[in-house]
């Protein structure tokens, strides 16, 4: 193929198999756990039940509020990208809705949550481990994240979470155990792209350069090292910002040219759906349990009369 053989000659390219591979069998574990993980409105109130409503604060009530319909708004995007027949014409779309979808919705429960609005994806990533990942109020398989990413700490991590699972990323997932597999996949590889990244900006410190290191070996670059990545985090926020920058810049070309796996598409945007379904609703039942109650009632009521959207689903029955 003429335009993949330039890219290659121009510089480092991904193997295409393993880049489309990667993207599709994420979501498709993903969507498989989630189907089958308590997403269900019985046991989203059983997950919540023990959360509290927080003293009245009117403005941190319609930032959530706001914030949950633009989450909504771009699952009923997704629900609607999927009647369209040839998927290579929606796909980088739809990555793109899943993930705001994602980010909306984390911003509605930090905001039921605290009240608090932070302004970058990465500040909302770091704010939603604190608030629910550490307080275990994130349903599985949202709620799995590697902290300290030094790299014994992310080997003996992610060896703990897998507990002997080695399925990966380069197989289809067909069952529970596959589809776990690739989640951990998943996890491991953004850990270890957040170490490398962070340690590139290590590498260009004064400090580093001060010290005259070429790499971590020595005690004093190890130590530099060390500072940046010990507190560092990777949970499913940080993984999903990856995703949508891999899907839609350096991997992108996979998702529109080449072989034709139009079917395997059509599964790869039924998944960011149910996905990007399942994380909104979750947050819309920790919400509802966080403002004000007469309030949550009178946003059901409201959004189900001036919608201009198909609802993923009726707020008034949560």
């Amino acid at each position: 193929m003429w335009l993949l053989n330039r890219l290659f000659n121009a510089g480092d390219q991904p193997t295409p198999r393993f880049a489309f591979q990667g993207t599709v069998n994420w979501m498709r574990g993903l969507a498989m756990v989630c189907v089958n993980n308590g997403f269900s409105p019985e046991s989203l109130n059983h997950f919540y039940g023990s959360v509290n409503r927080r003293a009245e604060n009117v403005e941190a009530d319609t930032l959530a509020f706001e914030c949950l319909v633009m989450a909504m708004h771009n699952v009923s995007s997704l629900d609607q990208l999927l009647t369209i027949a040839n998927p290579y014409g929606v796909v980088r779309s739809s990555i793109v809705a899943w993930y705001y979808a994602i980010y909306y919705a984390s911003k509605a429960m930090l905001a039921a949550s605290t009240g608090v609005n932070p302004q970058t994806h990465a500040r909302t990533g770091k704010l939603w481990q604190t608030e629910f990942v550490n307080r275990g109020l994130v349903q599985r398989p949202f709620d799995l994240s590697i902290q300290n990413l030094t790299p014994n700490n992310i080997k003996t991590s992610i060896g703990a979470i897998r507990a002997g699972n080695n399925h990966d990323l380069n197989t289809e997932p067909n069952n529970l155990d596959t589809a776990w597999g690739a989640i951990y996949s998943y996890l491991s590889g953004t850990s270890d792209y957040e170490k490398w990244r962070l340690e590139e900006q290590v590498r260009e410190s004064p400090e580093f350069k001060k010290g005259g290191f070429v790499d971590f070996r020595k005690k004093d670059a190890k130590l530099l090292r060390d500072a940046k990545l010990s507190p560092a985090v990777v949970n499913f926020l940080v993984q999903a910002f990856r995703y949508r920058g891999k899907a839609n810049y350096r991997d992108a070309i996979y998702l529109s040219y080449g072989s034709n796996y139009s079917e395997t598409l059509k599964q790869f945007v039924e998944d960011l759906s149910e996905v990007a379904g399942a994380f909104v609703l979750m947050a819309a039942y920790y919400a509802s349990k966080r403002v004000a109650k007469d309030s949550w009632v009178e946003f059901g009521k409201d959004i189900n009369e001036n919608a201009r959207f198909e609802l993923p689903f009726n707020p008034e029955k949560i």
